[in-house]
């Protein structure tokens, strides 16, 4: 894997570099690389789905190949993809979230107490190209949320035993879903569950990291 490095630029009187925060003369080319995070260059979340992988998951919704034939071309798809990751100079690497149909959705499904309903969620999305329309499985709330498994557990395991520039888990932290008060209005949530749930952000750093 290469390295990266960042440059300045001209300034408007020819000057190399800029200045930083102590005054000192910065030049072209004097930032090194990072070699723990944040990095200078990142990617988080989704790549674009090869067409065999559109393929397979035609012919897994049709009934022409099993979920393991599916979750083996997933697996090969992915390692293709964090190589090309790395190839290109990226320090981390997303498995692209080839095996999900969104990125929050399937998440959503994976809870305890929550099931696909008939029918779809409708949303469009508009850009240049014209309307697309994405519609997942609508949903049902059927009991208390809870966690039932590890969600994504065996997915990010895989990931993990196929990168070559990892990051250790004593870099990584574990951070809540914002939500408490998306709007000045807040949300339907109570004092006493919003410390509950950093409360249990707490005991789950814990539980990885130790005290």
């Amino acid at each position: 894997m290469g390295s990266m490095e960042a440059s300045g630029s001209n300034g408007a009187n020819g000057s190399q570099g800029s200045k930083g925060a102590d005054g000192s003369q910065g030049s072209k080319g004097s930032m090194s690389c990072r070699t723990s995070p944040p990095f200078r260059a990142d990617h988080v979340g989704s790549l674009l789905r090869p067409p065999r992988l559109h393929r397979a998951r035609d012919d897994f919704a049709a009934g022409r190949i099993t979920a393991g034939d599916l979750r083996a071309i997933e697996d090969d798809e992915i390692t293709k993809a964090v190589r090309m990751q790395e190839e290109i100079g990226l320090q981390s690497a997303t498995d692209g979230e080839f095996r999900r149909a969104s990125w929050h959705m399937d998440f959503i499904y994976a809870l305890g107490g929550v099931s696909k309903a008939p029918g779809n969620l409708v949303v469009k999305f508009i850009n240049p190209s014209g309307t697309i329309e994405w519609t997942p499985a609508a949903l049902h709330v059927g009991s208390r949320i809870q966690l039932d498994q590890t969600i994504f557990g065996e997915d990010f395991t895989f990931l993990k035993s196929h990168v070559a520039t990892a990051v250790p888990l004593d870099q990584l932290c574990l951070s809540g879903q914002c939500g408490f008060s998306s709007t000045v209005e807040g949300n339907a949530l109570t004092y006493e569950e919003q410390v509950a749930k950093l409360s249990l952000i707490v005991e789950t750093a814990r539980d990885i990291w130790g005290d």
